[in-house]
């Protein structure tokens, strides 16, 4: 499945809406496969409002030029359901109760902060993945005008299970898909850690075996196309917005052999 699947799949979605709902989608995804899981919470909080805004604008048979953030989730949920009689369970009672559930833990679990023995953004990002995957996927059910087929296959490709790429424990990282090259593996780092990494990590994480050559010839290259920024003087990488736009729309947060 591609994004231009997905976004004509969802065509009957004004596109004010389906851009941030596909935005915030995808980059769930990216941080899921990154092992970012706090990120996927994040996200999932802005992808709950923009579902929200859809959900409101077919019941309402108006639709907001931009996405909105409701006052009071739960209450603006549940004032959906008035609708239902009309407008069908699906978008005024379905998607909205999944909505209210996902809203409610980005906003009242450990999401951006430190707490408790067991830190649950891991399990909570597998809820919010599985939670967003089904609204698209329920999206597609209820807005697509492409064939029942192509329909069909596109919610088996969105509710697919994703892998993420970047094993993490303590201090050691890995990234499970071997075919990546040296500064494919660099990228992915720098993009999971997102933030200033130290080199001696990098050339520990990717396996490299020469130190001397990943400085002066992987980390200087992907410098000079601005996709990180090298600090040669502190020894470290820090992944750019180009380089991050590079990471996604080149797939590399996917298994080459596994995910599409």
């Amino acid at each position: 499945m591609t994004r231009v699947d997905l976004d004509a799949s969802l065509n009957a979605i004004p596109e004010q809406l389906r851009t941030p709902l596909l935005l915030q989608f995808e980059e769930a995804l990216a941080a899921y496969r990154a092992s970012d899981w706090e990120k996927v919470g994040l996200k999932a909080g802005k992808f709950c409002e923009v579902s929200y805004t859809i959900c409101e604008g077919n019941a309402n048979g108006k639709y907001a030029s931009v996405p909105s953030k409701p006052k009071n989730m739960f209450l603006s949920c549940q004032q959906l359901e008035k609708f239902n009689k009309t407008k069908g369970r699906s978008l005024c009672i379905q998607v909205p109760r999944i909505l209210m559930s996902m809203y409610e833990l980005r906003n009242n679990r450990a999401i951006g902060h430190v707490s408790g023995e067991v830190n649950p953004n891991h399990m909570d990002a597998e809820f919010f993945l599985r939670g967003m995957k089904w609204v698209v996927a329920e999206f597609v059910r209820f807005f697509s005008k492409l064939s029942e087929e192509d329909s069909r296959a596109i919610v088996e490709s969105v509710t697919a299970r994703t892998h993420g790429i970047v094993w993490k424990q303590d201090d050691v990282r890995r990234v499970l898909d071997p075919s990546k090259s040296a500064a494919e593996k660099a990228l992915i780092f720098a993009y999971a850690e997102g933030k200033a990494v130290s080199v001696t990590d990098l050339l520990k994480w990717s396996g490299y075996s020469t130190p001397s050559r990943f400085r002066k010839k992987i980390l200087k290259d992907l410098h000079k196309n601005a996709l990180i920024h090298y600090d040669e003087k502190a020894d470290t990488a820090q992944i750019l917005p180009p380089g991050q736009r590079y990471v996604e729309d080149k797939n590399l947060l996917c298994y080459d052999h596994y995910e599409s």
